[in-house]
Formats: C-alpha cells, sequence, structure tokens
C-alpha cells in the first residue's frame, strides 16, 4: 500500500489521543485523516514511512463515522479513507473489518453497537436529546474519539462528553455539584457555575488541541452599503411589519425587519451587483447569505447574466448543487445549510452577505476556503454591511467572539 505522512503537528495529536478524548483542531486542519490515523495506528499500523504498514489487529474493529449529512452524501470520508487501504465497501476494503459512515441524523440506528470504534464527526452532543441519548449509549459499549474546531461555548456544552468519560453518573450529578441557577427568573436559568477547577482539569484531560498554524492570510474587509433609514425609524416606533402589513409580536419579528431592511438597501440591486463586481475580479466566488428574499434577488440578478462561461449554483434547502466548473462562477450558500461538512480550493474569495447571529457559524463559512490544500496564500472575505443599529450590534458581537441575542438588543 502506497505510504501516508501527516504533518507533525497531526503526529503529535495522535501520540496525546486516548479513548473518549474531544480533537480540537481549527477549520481546515485536518482533523478527519487525525482521527483515522489515530484509529489505524490503535489497531496495529503504522505512519508516516515510505510504505505504511497494514494494521495487524485481526480483524481491525468495525468502524463507524458519524457526520453531516453532507459529508456522508459528498463521500469526503470515503476520500479520507483511501489512502489507508480502507473502504465502505468490501471489495474496496483492504481489510476484513465493516466500515460504515452515516449521518447525525442516524445515529440512533448504532445505539447497540458493541466492541467497535466510533469517529464522531462535528460537535452535535450538546443539549439531553434523542443524539446525546444515543452517543451515551454508544459509547458505553465502544472505543471512540469526537472531532470539533469549537468544542463547547460554556460548561453545559460539555456535559454529555463528561458522562460519557465517567466523571458524572447523569446530567443531574453534574447539575448538583456545579450549576447555580438565578433565583429572578422565571424559568431554570444557569446564573453562574461553582468548582470550575474540577471542570478545568477534565476538560485539559479529554481535550487534545492540534497545535496548526496556517499558512494562510485571511483578509477581511467590510463594504457598507445605503438603506432606508425613514422606514427603519418608522418600524422602530409603530412596531407595524411593512412586508406582511400585520403588527410585529415580539423581538425576533422586530429584528427580522429591521434586518430586511438593512440588508435590501436602497437599491434593490446594490449588493448583487457588488457580487458580480467581484466575480469580474475573482472569476469564482462563494456568496454566503442567511434569508431566502436575498436567495431570491441573487438568482433574479445573476441569474439573467448566466452563460456558458458563467454559472450560478446553489447550496441550500431548496437546492443541493455541485460547485460548477465553468470559468466564472457564484456558489449561493446558506448558513444553515451549508457552513460545514465541504470546501472548495478553486477560490480565495468569498462573500458574506449577511451576517450570521452566531460566531461560530461564520467561522465555520470562513474555513470552506481555508483548507490545508489550497493553493492560495492570500484569503479575501468581503462582509456586506450597512450603519445600521442592528448590523453594527451583530457586528460588535462578532468582533467579540459572542453569539448576537435579540432579546438583550430590543431591551
Amino acid at each position: 500500500m502506497a505510504g501516508i505522512n501527516l504533518y507533525p503537528y497531526q503526529m503529535d495529536a495522535i501520540a496525546k489521543m486516548k479513548n473518549g478524548c474531544i480533537l480540537c483542531g481549527g477549520v481546515g486542519s485536518g482533523k478527519s485523516r487525525t482521527a483515522l490515523g489515530y484509529y489505524y495506528i490503535q489497531n496495529g499500523g503504522r505512519l508516516n514511512c515510505e510504505y505504511h504498514f497494514k494494521m495487524t489487529a485481526k480483524p481491525p474493529k468495525d468502524l463507524y463515522i458519524i457526520t453531516t449529512a453532507r459529508k456522508r452524501d459528498t463521500r469526503e470520508w470515503e476520500d479520507e479513507l483511501i489512502p489507508f487501504g480502507m473502504h465502505t465497501s468490501k471489495e474496496g476494503n483492504y481489510y476484513k473489518n465493516t466500515i460504515v459512515i452515516d449521518s447525525w441524523n442516524n445515529i440512533k440506528k448504532y445505539d447497540k453497537v458493541k466492541g467497535a470504534f466510533f469517529i464522531f464527526d462535528e460537535q452535535r452532543v450538546v443539549g439531553s436529546g434523542a443524539w446525546v441519548k444515543a452517543f451515551l449509549k454508544i459509547t458505553k459499549n465502544n472505543e471512540w474519539t469526537l472531532l470539533s474546531a469549537t468544542p463547547g461555548d460554556s460548561w453545559s456544552d460539555y456535559i454529555p462528553v463528561f458522562i460519557a468519560n465517567g466523571f458524572y453518573k447523569n446530567r443531574s450529578q453534574f447539575n448538583n455539584e456545579h450549576v447555580v441557577y438565578s433565583r429572578f427568573s422565571k424559568y431554570p436559568k444557569i446564573d453562574h457555575y461553582v468548582g470550575t477547577g474540577i471542570l478545568i482539569r477534565q476538560r485539559r484531560d479529554i481535550l487534545v488541541n492540534m497545535d496548526f498554524k496556517r499558512e494562510t492570510a485571511r483578509h477581511h474587509e467590510d463594504l457598507y452599503f445605503e438603506y432606508n433609514k425613514e422606514l427603519y425609524r418608522e418600524v422602530g416606533k409603530t412596531r407595524f411589519d411593512p412586508y406582511k402589513q400585520e403588527p410585529i409580536a415580539n423581538a425576533g419579528g422586530l429584528c427580522y425587519v429591521w434586518r430586511r431592511i438593512s440588508n435590501s438597501g436602497q437599491s434593490t440591486y446594490d449588493r448583487p451587483r457588488a457580487v458580480y463586481r467581484l466575480v469580474e475580479r475573482f472569476r469564482k466566488v462563494i456568496v454566503f447569505y442567511n434569508f431566502d428574499y436575498e436567495r431570491q434577488v441573487l438568482l433574479d440578478y445573476l441569474g439573467k447574466r448566466a452563460d456558458t462561461n458563467f454559472t450560478v449554483a446553489e447550496w441550500s434547502g431548496h437546492n443541493h448543487e455541485n460547485i460548477p466548473s465553468t470559468p466564472y462562477w457564484v456558489y449561493l450558500v446558506q448558513y444553515t445549510s451549508g457552513c460545514e461538512g465541504w470546501n472548495c480550493t478553486e477560490t480565495n474569495c468569498m462573500v458574506l452577505y449577511s451576517q450570521n447571529y452566531s460566531y461560530k457559524v461564520m467561522e465555520q463559512a470562513y474555513g470552506r476556503i481555508d483548507r490545508l490544500n489550497t493553493p492560495y496564500l492570500d484569503l479575501y472575505y468581503y462582509h456586506f454591511k450597512t450603519k445600521s443599529s442592528i448590523d453594527m450590534a451583530i457586528s460588535r458581537c462578532l468582533k467579540d467572539k459572542k453569539d448576537f441575542n435579540e432579546k438583550g438588543f430590543i431591551k
């Protein structure tokens, strides 16, 4: 079998990994290959040779990879398996073990598997829902590791992984030992945590950070557009939705209307025109957006310019299309549908057509073009914004690596 060489920081991470650890590396750092390298070595293989030596375990443990639906469908993990001589099909697999790649939506199908090795790709074990319950059943009877670019924003995010590692029997024990609830809230709301020294030691015990230094340089530029200030102020006073012609019921509704006014601009096609100018400069551009009305304006303007050389494709709740192969293209991606689980090394230009509320989602989006194998050293990110109060508030939160809170903003 052909050899496979991992970077020194990946080999260092493998040396620190153990059952039940979280492999933490930025988007594009090669977590998938590192996790497979760890599994390979655990089953008797050796790496970083001219030829890598086959796994000596007879047979190697069955391998289950739980990932995003998009990564499963685009067969990204199958490409990572090939250098190790492994494949999901019996004909393509050098070994006699079973290899399954499936999405988090189907994790419950595997909660009775025993004696296998699981790679959980992308952090999805937060809260106490069906996925977490299936995860805890699986981790009792199998070896496993979890991959994440951003493993947790609060101590509560770590509860399922702490339980899986045997630090706590259940969520109630964790809450009793570490959580203090607010006395002034009508519903259970965490005020602060206690015993955080213990939590820090537990996190340090299971968290394996990849010492990954990017060679790329990210260049972020804000492009500001005009918006209808009079309508924006009027909605703030009247709390009336001019698009639905009805009163606005809550903070979320008010923020949505303000954002639509901001994102629509003084002229409908100001932002699509700016996208097209970037296509003329960079040839290939990825555009992330939030809302359907943004998608429609982009399709209306750019679709009229599509020809044999220029193509518009999208990945959203409406269409799952591949990145075009024409000389000029725009790839429209809705944040929720496509902020993770794919990559593109054909361009170094990305447009953030509107801001997302989540810092984590924005970071995931940036990483779609910032990959280990990108041929570009300079990556360009264009943030379309206005000077409206809500746009500026979202920008401040993201700059501070925080999520934007609608209720807090309205107050």
